[in-house]
């Protein structure tokens, strides 16, 4: 309350819920983001394979090291629940210097293969991260596309309900919205949190070119303020190569992560000539005394599937992030 800014006055959302223990949400589910914030809309779950370094794993069930990748700790899947939602467009602004509301990218479907859409205000959102509620508005969520997916209907529980037009969406789109890993290591009560997704292949210059996107969080589960400063990323293709990059931030930010605001989370794209790879490395942080300390980023595979260019993927306007 103390930190509200002048002016502002509080507004009546809707009626909390009890949260699931068990089970999973569905879609026209109202929630609160209990990181982040924001008011946001289930759209569909996903089903994950949840690949926590932070667990010490079973002899069987687990996934190899990539090559030349630190460690040779062999991690044990575990499948997890995360949602597609939509995030409500007045939470945006709030948000914007935590979190990118533009997380879902796709390759353009012409001639240029380094063009890429983003869909606004699309989010993916673990079970655990969903205070869900319930509210008597028949538009809560503002979103220009609330309304093309989801209809009322109180006599549903919850009283919004997926439209064809959602549905064909989902169909069209799966192979470009789904996600299927999800890597998660801690370092010195910093946790990352990594999601890859396959983007598709394009043609350039007489070769093949196989794009991903990734998200990552960093949330700061301990109690001293930190400031990320550098990123050291290691990018091994199927071909051989091995690429290092490092950099100053990230996506041209260098966020603190405190108590008050602990996490951060942005998404970028990589590129390779080969059908599949790996990636790993680590993050640089500033305390306050100013040492630095280094936070694994955990190693995942960058893997493709069949490709099919995905064509007219949204019934609505895209933003261009070429």
């Amino acid at each position: 309350m103390s930190s509200r800014p002048e002016g502002k006055v509080l507004e009546t959302v809707g009626v909390f819920e009890a949260p699931k223990q068990h089970g999973k949400y569905e879609t026209g589910q109202l929630f609160l983001h209990s990181v982040f914030g924001y008011r946001g809309i289930v759209l569909f779950p996903w089903h994950a394979r949840l690949y926590d370094r932070d667990v010490t794993p079973a002899a069987s069930d687990s996934k190899p090291e990539p090559p030349g990748a630190h460690g040779s700790k062999e991690v044990k899947g575990k499948t997890h629940t995360y949602y597609q939602v939509l995030i409500d467009t007045r939470d945006c602004p709030h948000i914007s210097q935590r979190s990118q509301t533009e997380a879902v990218t796709f390759l353009a479907n012409h001639d240029d293969s380094r063009a890429l859409y983003a869909i606004p205000g699309l989010d993916y959102v673990s079970h655990e991260d969903i205070l869900p509620y319930n509210s008597s508005d028949q538009v809560p969520i503002q979103h220009e596309l609330f309304e093309r997916f989801l209809m009322f209907n109180p006599s549903k529980v919850p009283p919004f309900v997926p439209r064809d037009t959602l549905r064909a969406w989902q169909e069209k789109n799966h192979p470009w919205l789904e996600l299927s890993d999800v890597h998660r290591e801690t370092t010195e009560n910093i946790r990352v949190t990594v999601i890859p997704f396959y983007m598709g292949m394009r043609e350039a210059q007489n070769s093949h070119v196989y794009w991903w996107r990734y998200c990552i969080r960093l949330e700061n589960l301990g109690d001293e303020v930190v400031q990320l400063r550098e990123r050291h990323w290691r990018i091994f293709s199927l071909s051989g190569t091995l690429e290092t990059v490092r950099g100053r931030g990230v996506v041209g930010r260098e966020p603190v992560l405190s108590k008050e605001q602990p996490a951060f989370q942005y998404s970028s794209h990589v590129s390779l000539q080969a059908p599949s790879g790996h990636m790993w490395g680590s993050y640089r942080l500033e305390r306050p005394n100013g040492t630095f300390f280094d936070v694994r980023i955990p190693p995942f595979s960058l893997e493709s599937k069949k490709d099919d260019s995905p064509n007219g993927f949204l019934p609505g306007p895209f933003t261009s992030l070429a």
